[in-house]
């Protein structure tokens, strides 16, 4: 092999290296902050302009190591939203305590003005369904199978917790119980099929995650594989039948550890009242 030869060889060799590793390596760990403006017909007009952090899907465990974790809380605080609402998987392994007990004092340093609301996930209850459920409790962010106001002089919104669709019962219903008909309801929900259940509370927007975004989205061709249902679930905002729906893409992984053209991301959404939006 001559020169010209060798270093052509090595080049190609090199870029393969490179575009294989991309994935794995730098996407993945390359955590966006994105904002959306969320329109909500029946939101308080003291509400417009209030701002939510949407964190999910952190799957604390192999390459998501507990100080990736405190990064992502430190930032998400550092953002001054509103309130800070999760969505569930906060761990990645079956049958593990020890990554919960890891993973739940970091997320317990979440802060916001009007409060930290949370859900579980699929591999929380895969994880331990007790220890989630107590770290839940303690954690004082428990949405779970309740809601709770956030008022701003005499209107409100309400913050509402669905359980599992995989791992435990949705009871969206029980969860919206004490609610009045004109309230503007928010619902978290860990995967987006809660949307397609059987329940009858009117809800204003709903807050999902579980999907990744698909982690590797092709051009023009979009996720070739997503863990729902309804394939019209990836992320982002959604016009269903029933509710708008919000995906997001989240922060950790699962099946293979890597992101192609779908950047992990903290959401921060901005809910609006169309009559006033610009």
């Amino acid at each position: 092999m001559n020169r010209r030869s060798f270093i052509k060889s090595a080049f190609s060799g090199g870029a393969f290296v490179l575009t294989g590793s991309y994935p794995i390596f730098i996407e993945r760990n390359i955590v966006q902050v994105n904002r959306y403006k969320i329109p909500i017909p029946n939101l308080p007009l003291s509400f417009h302009g209030f701002t939510l952090a949407h964190l999910t899907d952190i799957h604390l465990g192999f390459l998501v190591p507990p100080s990736f974790v405190e990064e992502i809380v430190h930032r998400t605080n550092k953002l001054n939203t509103d309130a800070i609402v999760c969505t569930g998987d906060y761990v990645h392994n079956r049958n593990t305590i020890e990554e919960i007990d890891k993973v739940w004092p970091i997320l317990s340093k979440l802060s916001a003005r009007y409060g930290v609301y949370s859900v579980l996930g699929n591999h929380d209850h895969w994880g331990d369904s007790s220890r989630s459920l107590y770290w839940l409790e303690r954690s004082g962010q428990n949405i779970r199978h309740q809601c709770k106001p956030i008022y701003k002089g005499r209107d409100r919104i309400l913050i509402g917790g669905a359980g599992d669709f995989w791992g435990d019962k949705l009871n969206i219903d029980k969860a919206f119980s004490g609610s009045d008909q004109g309230d503007c309801r928010i619902l978290l929900a860990h995967n987006p099929d809660s949307v397609d259940t059987e329940f009858e509370t009117p809800l204003s927007l709903v807050l999902s995650g579980h999907t990744h975004g698909g982690q590797v989205v092709f051009p023009f061709l979009g996720a070739p594989k997503l863990p729902v249902k309804n394939k019209a679930y990836s992320s982002g905002l959604i016009a269903t039948p029933r509710t708008p729906l919000f995906i997001s893409r989240g922060i950790g992984w699962a099946i293979l550890p890597v992101r192609f053209n779908c950047y992990p991301e903290i959401a921060v959404l901005e809910l609006v009242n169309p009559s006033l939006a610009v």
